[in-house]
């Protein structure tokens, strides 16, 4: 393995499999509220019906097509890896980001489980880098699997010696 040197490559692990469940319940917590609350007052104001219940269907329609397509093409975008030099991350939807985060410009190492990430068995990893760009985040890893990832970062990085510039 080379040392000192970092390329820009595509990183070699997929996202657990569950991050596309989990993206879908995402959209339909977004869409959902906004067709129930058009729909139910469609339903109330019958004067006001055509003008809340077509926006309705197109919410509803929208976030359908929304929660059906874009996880899955997501899933396939997104990437991660760490390396004893760096941490890799390819993500995106339009605008793909691929960073390479050097464990030299390491700061703090975190792991997030919210609600949803709990109910589906996922962790998000926050690596903070002396970066202006901000934290490099690895969503979508299986919980254990992101702990894991947390420990072997924070042991890697101790190790690492600083960047001194």
């Amino acid at each position: 393995m080379e040392t000192g040197k970092l390329r820009l490559r595509p990183p070699r692990h997929a996202l657990d499999r569950r991050a596309i469940a989990w993206w879908r319940a995402q959209g339909a917590l977004t869409f959902g509220p906004a067709v129930l609350v058009l729909a139910v007052l469609g339903l109330l104001i019958p004067p006001a019906a055509a003008w809340l219940l077509g926006p309705a269907v197109v919410v509803a329609v929208l976030g359908a097509v929304w929660c059906a397509v874009l996880p899955r093409w997501w899933f396939g975008l997104h990437r991660w890896e760490v390396t004893d030099t760096a941490v890799y991350v390819r993500s995106g939807f339009l605008w793909q980001e691929w960073r390479v985060a050097p464990l030299s410009r390491v700061q703090t190492v975190d792991t997030l489980r919210g609600p949803l990430q709990q109910r589906f068995g996922l962790a998000t990893v926050t690596v903070t880098t002396a970066s202006a760009r901000g934290a490099v985040r690895l969503r979508g890893l299986d919980a254990q699997v992101a702990a894991d990832v947390a420990e072997r970062l924070t042991e890697r990085t101790d190790a690492t010696p600083g960047d001194a510039t």
